[in-house]
Parts: C-alpha cells; sequence; structure tokens
C-alpha cells in the first residue's frame, strides 16, 4: 500500500503509476532531500515533537540511508513514486516504524520545494566558478594578443580594425554579467520553504528559523501558500543560463569562422576537435558547434517552464512535477559547456600573421580617412562622400586604401598629405581610438587590469560562499 493509502479502497492503475512515477529523474535530489530531513528531525527534537530516542533513531537510519543510496545499494521504487517516498520507505525499512514520525509537521509539497533550492543552489555556485575558469582562459588569451590586430565586423561585414584582446574581453566582460546575474539570482534561491506544510502551514510548534540555518539559509519563505507554489527561482535560473548559453554559442559560432579555411584566424586543439568518417583531411570543430546546438534546448527548457506555470492556481499542482526535468537538464547541459570551454580557449592557436593580413586587405581604415579629412577642415559629411569616392576608385582598381600613391589620394583632396599613410596604419587605426573602452593598446591594457581584479573578486566569492 502506498504511504498516502488509507483513504483510498484499491490501488491505483499500473499506468498510472508508471506515468506519474518521478523517482526515474527526481533521484538526483536524493542527497538534498535527506539533507533537508535531518535538519528537519533535528527540529522536531528540539522542539520537543518528537522524543529524543526516536529522533537519534531517525538520524541515524538516515544516514545509513543516505550511504547505501550513494553506493548503489539502495532500491529506488517507481512504486514509491517519488525521492521522497523511496526515502521515507527506506528508513521505514531500517529503522521500523519510528520512521513515519520523519514526516511530522511537513508535506511532500514544502519538502519539494526545499530540495530543488538546496540542489540550485548548489548548482549556481558551481556555475559561478566555471563561468570564472572559462573568463580566465580567455584573460589569458588577451594578455598574450595584446599587440594582434584582426578585422572587426558589423553585419558580418569587415568593418573597423580591433586588437584581438579587446574582442576576447567583450566576452569576459559578458561573462562577468552572467555570474552577476547569478550571484543576485542567489538572494531568491537561498530562502527556506520547509514548514509551509501542504499549504497552509502546520499545527505543530516547529522552529522554521533554526531549519533554515541549520541549512545555511538567508531566511525563510514568509507566507506558506507562495512557499509550495513558488517556483520563480527555477524560471530565473533557466533565464540566467538561456543568456549564458547565447554567450557561450555567439563566441562558438565566432570559432567556427575564425577556425575555416576562408578565414583561417584560429586552429582549434585536436583534443577539442573531431574528424570526418569519410573525408580524411578534415579537422571539424564539433565541440564549438554542440555548445552552439546545445543553446536551443537551454532555451526550450526555459519556455516549458513558462508555459507549464502560466496557468496555475494556488498552491501546488501535479502539474509542478515537470519543474524538474528542464532544471537537471540544463543545469548538466551548462556544466558539460563550460568544463569544456576553459580549456578549449586556453589551447587555441591565435594566427596572428594571418589575421594582420586580413586587416590590411580591406577597407577598415575609411573610416579614418574620413576623420583625418574632417580634421583638415572638411565637415564629415563631406568627408564621407569624398571616403566614398576613393573606396570606389579603389574597388575599380583593384587596389586597397594604402596602395594608393599621394597623387592619387590627392585626386580627391588636396588637403591630403604625406602623413596620410602612417594614419592609416592598422596599428594607427586601432590606436587611435584611446577613449575608455576603446580598442587602442592603453585602453585595452586598463580593460585587461580591470577584468584581472574582477576575476579576483569573483575568486574570493567563490572561496567565501562555498557550503
Amino acid at each position: 500500500m502506498k504511504l498516502w493509502g488509507g483513504r483510498f479502497t484499491k490501488p491505483t492503475n499500473q499506468l498510472v503509476d508508471e506515468y506519474a512515477s518521478s523517482i526515474h529523474f527526481d533521484k538526483k535530489l536524493a542527497k538534498h532531500d535527506i539533507t533537508g530531513s535531518l535538519a528537519h528531525v533535528r527540529m522536531l527534537k528540539k522542539c520537543g515533537i518528537v522524543p529524543d530516542s526516536d529522533a537519534d533513531k531517525i538520524v541515524e537510519g538516515l544516514q545509513t540511508v543516505a550511504a547505501k543510496i550513494e553506493k548503489g545499494e539502495a532500491e529506488l521504487s517507481e512504486e514509491h513514486e517519488d525521492i521522497h517516498m523511496n526515502v521515507e520507505k527506506l528508513l521505514i525499512d531500517e529503522v521500523g516504524p519510528v520512521g513515519g514520525k520523519l514526516h511530522t509537521g511537513r508535506s511532500r509539497n514544502d519538502q519539494v520545494a526545499l530540495d530543488m533550492r538546496l540542489y540550485l543552489r548548489e548548482v549556481v555556485l558551481e556555475l559561478i566558478q566555471l563561468l570564472t575558469d572559462v573568463q580566465k582562459s580567455v584573460h589569458k588569451q588577451a594578455e598574450a594578443n595584446l599587440d594582434t590586430i584582426l578585422p572587426g565586423y558589423t553585419h558580418l561585414q569587415r568593418a573597423q580594425p580591433v586588437l584581438f584582446a579587446h574582442h576576447m574581453l567583450a566576452y569576459l566582460f559578458m561573462f562577468q554579467r552572467d555570474v552577476e546575474r547569478l550571484t543576485d539570482s542567489l538572494k531568491r534561491i537561498n530562502k527556506m520553504p520547509l514548514g509551509a506544510g501542504a499549504l497552509a502551514g502546520t499545527t505543530f510548534p516547529i522552529d522554521r528559523e533554526y531549519v533554515a540555518e541549520e541549512l545555511q539559509f538567508d531566511g525563510i519563505c514568509e507566507n506558506s501558500l507562495d512557499a509550495v507554489s513558488d517556483r520563480d527561482f527555477v524560471v530565473e535560473f533557466l533565464s540566467d543560463a538561456s543568456i549564458i548559453a547565447m554567450h557561450l554559442s555567439r563566441l562558438c559560432e565566432e570559432m567556427v569562422q575564425w577556425s575555416s579555411a576562408e578565414f583561417n584566424f584560429i586552429e582549434l586543439d585536436d583534443a577539442f576537435c573531431t574528424g570526418s568518417s569519410m573525408m580524411p583531411q578534415k579537422k571539424n570543430p564539433d565541440v564549438a558547434e554542440l555548445v552552439r546546438g546545445k543553446t536551443g534546448r537551454v532555451y526550450g527548457n526555459l519556455t516549458g517552464m513558462l508555459t507549464t506555470l502560466k496557468g496555475l492556481p494556488l498552491a501546488y499542482n501535479k502539474d509542478m512535477q515537470e519543474d524538474k526535468e528542464g532544471m537537471f537538464d540544463t543545469a548538466e547541459t551548462l556544466r558539460g559547456a563550460l568544463a569544456l570551454f576553459a580549456p578549449m580557449i586556453e589551447t587555441m592557436h591565435v594566427k596572428k600573421t594571418e589575421m594582420y593580413e586580413a586587416v590590411r586587405q580591406d577597407y577598415s581604415n575609411a573610416t579614418d580617412l574620413a576623420d583625418y579629412l574632417t580634421d583638415k577642415g572638411m565637415t564629415f559629411r563631406e568627408s564621407h562622400e569624398a571616403v566614398g569616392n576613393i573606396v570606389l576608385h579603389c574597388l575599380n582598381q583593384k587596389k586597397y586604401l594604402l596602395d594608393l600613391s599621394l597623387d592619387e589620394f590627392r585626386s580627391f583632396s588636396n588637403v591630403i598629405e604625406e602623413d596620410i599613410f602612417e594614419a592609416l596604419s592598422p596599428e594607427a587605426v586601432v590606436n587611435a581610438r584611446q577613449a575608455p573602452g576603446g580598442t587602442a593598446k592603453q585602453s585595452v591594457k586598463e580593460q585587461l587590469e580591470n577584468a584581472a581584479g574582477l576575476l579576483k573578486k569573483n575568486d574570493a566569492w567563490c572561496e567565501e560562499n562555498s557550503i
């Protein structure tokens, strides 16, 4: 008979058991379920709700169950639906009927909310550290390429040259926002729902603050209805994860492009590529492509969770069993991607010469020619038109701007002088952009220094907040 089956006159249909069971995925919460149960029973003992001897026996039994589950020695049954009922059944088998006292003053509704918060808190702390590791690998590549120039793009058309260090640091600061979003989300995750009961609280004189302190929560969920029905913290995690996946995917897209023969800007280490079963010459950037592809499933988990919740009345509904698989899948997907990303970035070979040659074979210094003419007294609109005419001339002559002679330049404007060649060199074009945040070498050095400070803060935060 089910542990809740007292008022039923017949067993549930086997198909219902199979359809409604969640043990095949929520067994991931076993450690967190037992952690919460240990804190709960200690509170029951402290408050005199369960005799000391019974509480001690339950604690010992839970520890035994935990060890058996960890070793794979415990049988988790679909008959008992979920991890909560399975743990309770294993406990009763271990210590006898006294194990039934564990569930005093709580419901599976507040119990599962607690387990999920414990799980997500652990995941978020891990992802923050993994993101910081990725940032460190990006920072190393930026430091090593402070003099490397490549074309910068808009609309996937060459626009203006930038330092490769500057380009990589753009991703470091993206990932920093991801770290900050995850850090801030802990304010919502780290609230303790246990004690809310099924929806209305409990008649037992429990001490919710004691349990919150035992489990290192910042405080309790203040409304029992909200405590059991709230999954905002899951939605927020999935949203944060989707933004992280999007950032990873954008960098993956660039790595896929850069490693092609058409770009030839980088080469990914063999350890992060695969070959073709048919074409022996191929070296495919499969890891980058797979991370890019898995972004879709992360987005799907967010959409699925929002859709599940959108029509639910208060408080708990069985629909909310659908809150876990997407959460687990997203956590595992991001863990895997971030763990791969740091070494993939760190071992990436940057082809400095090829990048520089690409800059010399385009018109990405055209804006600087327009700025040059403006400095000589033209309005920007006049200089813009003049440079457009010069570029058209170059296209017709199959030349680049630095291929023109001084006489050719002066045929378009007599204000152009010999210094035009220095002004249009890739180094000068890059270093002209010295405003804070720009791609000039000095500006990028400042960004590197600021980024190093952020990484130290991230490391210190991770060390301080490890649980």
